[in-house]
């Protein structure tokens, strides 16, 4: 070990790191001879779209890169104790590595579920890391494990130890993988997208609970997301990737005041606004361009991120005009008293042993060429209630009408014909297109089966006629599902939906797991093909942001109820419920009030430390 006497408040150095990937003989270069260090005691927010390189720097800086296919190339990871000591993570044995691991570095992954063992309990896994790592008993292992699930505050500490992963919700899940990861008291935690995906409620409390740990145990935080609004709520420096480069780094403010790189523009604009309605969300490509040699250009489309708002917002008396037009004539969609329960039974009798009412007496109307806005958090029945609308779930009881006609009473034959007026986009586009199949014979599957555009040519012209009204390339016919980036298989399930000319289609979560940069995309081109082939959505999500951009009106969903319903301005400014203004709260924002509040927080936990040092981590 050598001394360190560059700063003594850095904890780690990463300079020059190079990863490269080698596949069918060609190499990519993931990460690009990057360069940062990271601040004893601070957060570290590290941003960019898929592909950015975000992840593969933190997995590098755990030595989790697989060789093959990957290789660390070049580079150095230098990890700084207090005493100013310095190891390189990137030379020292293997076995030396596992002292560093856990015990002074660890990391939250993106995904619980597939980070978790589904055959052992929640209680056994966290447990197991502990007797490895502390060599503490099975006894005193699972004490501890206990105290820290109460230290990331989950309800019912002694029931979770003894459940399975698949019997707890997502942000259940990631609290765990937190606990997990806070077991050996590390000096730097990796979050690597540990929000992503989860309701903006359980976001907000898994952001508080990282906070909190931070400032109680002084360790140093690198948290990794592609959402600047969520960066903006815990980071006190940021780290902009682009294509594996560090394209623009700084504070906070700086960041978000006078964002210096068009990229970082971008994401800063795409994001759906709270405080105006736009009628169509900034991109990343209005503000740059890639050249084909790899050049970035400046997009001369707009000159800055007030421009892009100010061009993009709807003025009241548009939004009227609209609304008023919407209403004319009948509905289009009818449900009456809604019922979809479960009867959960107990094993080997028929006796049912409790009742879970997803959907409970749903009332309301959808107009025709409106979007209906469906909100709540997970579990709060509103997938259910977009299935049993279009009997892909049945519900117990209930009416729903589309344009006249009962579709509670239809046989199967009829609804099968009638499906091509109803469809679905799901939220999770790799589950719901079949990976043995093509996008191509994905999209003409709905067509073959319902005897629409006779023949093969006539199904491959109308087929390629979509993929370009999504935005692909007609070429990408032949293609498979893993050939495609997450909002390109979004892109194709799109196409899907619209192959047998519905006019009517339930976005189920949609959007939810996309980088907000491709979130923009994918949700102008909703809103450009509903102008184009008049059609009427139910949009549903939980992020109530993304609920204003799109929606007419919106429907607010909590225990299988309907609880609250509205314009989407009304019920953002006056929310009747205390359900419906706890999501608006857990909205990030990323206004520069809200920095500034988190910033000064911030400041006064440090000030508070450095005055009382009985306050700080032994």
């Amino acid at each position: 070990m050598a001394e360190y006497t560059h700063n003594p408040d850095v904890i780690l150095s990463v300079e020059n790191l190079q990863v490269d990937f080698t596949s069918k003989g060609q190499i990519t270069t993931a990460v690009d001879n990057i360069s940062f260090e990271l601040l004893k005691g601070e957060t570290l927010g590290i941003v960019g779209e898929s592909g950015s390189g975000k992840s593969v720097t933190a997995l590098s800086i755990m030595r989790l890169i697989q060789d093959p296919p990957g290789k660390i190339k070049n580079g150095k990871i230098s990890y700084i104790t207090s005493n100013g000591d310095i190891s390189n993570l990137l030379s020292i044995p293997g076995k030396t590595l596992r002292n560093y691991r856990g015990n002074k570095i660890s990391m939250i992954f993106q995904e619980p579920m597939t980070s978790l063992n589904p055959v052992y309990t929640c209680g056994d896994q966290v447990k197991e890391a502990i007797m490895v790592h502390q060599h503490l008993s099975s006894k005193e292992a699972k004490k501890k494990t206990l105290l820290l699930f109460r230290e990331v505050q989950l309800p019912t500490p002694e029931k979770i130890y003894d459940r399975y992963p698949h019997e707890i919700s997502g942000g259940q899940k990631q609290r765990i993988m937190i606990a997990m990861a806070m077991s050996c008291e590390p000096d730097i935690l990796i979050a690597d997208e540990p929000t992503t995906a989860l309701d903006v409620t359980v976001q907000a409390n898994i952001l508080r609970v990282l906070e909190r740990l931070r400032e109680e145990h002084g360790m140093s935080v690198i948290f990794i997301t592609h959402d600047l609004s969520v960066i903006a709520e815990i980071a006190d420096r940021v780290l902009v990737m682009y294509r594996g480069k560090i394209v623009e780094q700084g504070s906070i403010f700086e960041i978000f005041a006078n964002p210096k790189h068009p990229y970082t523009r971008g994401l800063v604009a795409c994001r759906p606004r709270m405080e105006v309605r736009l009628k169509r969300l900034p991109m990343v490509s209005d503000f740059m361009h890639e050249l084909e040699n790899g050049t970035l250009i400046e997009s001369p489309h707009y000159n800055s991120i007030g421009q892009a708002i100010l061009l993009n917002a709807e003025l009241t008396d548009e939004v009227v005009k609209k609304r008023l037009k919407v209403i004319q004539g009948g509905p289009l969609l009818e449900i009456k008293n809604l019922k979809t329960w479960f009867f959960q039974k107990k094993r080997f009798s028929r006796t049912p042993q409790s009742t879970v009412k997803a959907v409970d007496d749903v009332s309301f109307v959808v107009y025709p060429g409106e979007t209906l806005g469906l909100v709540g958090e997970s579990g709060c029945g509103k997938t259910t209630l977009g299935r049993s609308i279009l009997r892909l779930t049945e519900p117990t009881s209930g009416e729903i009408y589309f344009d006249g006609k009962a579709v509670h009473n239809m046989k199967k034959k009829d609804l099968r014909k009638f499906r091509k007026e109803m469809q679905i986009i799901f939220q999770d586009p790799y589950a719901s297109l079949n990976p043995r199949m093509t996008i191509g014979q994905a999209i003409m599957e709905p067509m073959q089966t319902s005897g629409s555009f006779s023949g093969r040519k006539k199904r491959k012209l109308r087929t390629q006629d979509l993929l370009e009204k999504v935005g692909l390339d007609k070429k990408y016919i032949n293609r498979y599902p893993h050939e495609f980036s997450g909002g390109q298989r979004q892109r194709a399930s799109i196409a899907r939906a619209l192959a047998l000319n519905p006019r009517f289609i339930i976005c189920d979560e949609s959007v939810s797991a996309l980088d907000v940069s491709v979130q923009a995309q994918v949700l102008n081109l909703l809103n450009d093909l509903k102008s184009e082939f008049h059609f009427t959505y139910i949009f549903i999500s939980h992020d109530l942001s993304v609920v204003k951009f799109m929606a007419d009106r919106i429907l607010v969903m909590n225990d299988g109820k309907l609880i609250e319903m509205g314009y989407p301005d009304a019920l953002f400014d006056r929310p009747k419920e205390e359900y419906t203004r706890k999501l608006i709260n857990a909205i990030p924002r990323g206004d520069m009030k809200d920095i500034r509040n988190a910033q000064l927080r911030r400041r006064l936990v440090t000030a508070k430390k450095s005055l009382f040092p009985e306050h700080k981590r032994n």
